[in-house]
């Protein structure tokens, strides 16, 4: 079994919640964490995703202990498109 992961940082300029976390999350910058499995036997290279951790607390934060949380990709699409919507001006 091949596994890859990829590390990203996704930033929040405004408090945010997840399913997974408890309470509220300040704004900030977060590494988050994608475990995928190469699917074999197929005649072209295909990966399925296996896990999405979210790790906290922000990297700017000054408490440096770190935890990771399994969360839902989906659900971490729809916070940071709300904070999105959130942070654009409007005129």
């Amino acid at each position: 079994m091949t596994i890859r992961t990829t590390r990203s940082t996704v930033s929040f300029s405004s408090p945010f919640t997840l399913r997974n976390l408890e309470g509220v999350q300040p704004a900030g910058d977060y590494v988050v964490l994608i475990d995928d499995e190469l699917i074999e036997g197929l005649s072209r290279v295909a990966y399925r995703r296996l896990v999405t951790l979210f790790q906290t607390p922000a990297i700017s934060a000054s408490q440096r202990q770190i935890q990771s949380f399994s969360i839902s990709q989906t659900e971490l699409d729809a916070a940071l498109m709300k904070d999105q919507n959130q942070t654009i001006v409007k005129h």
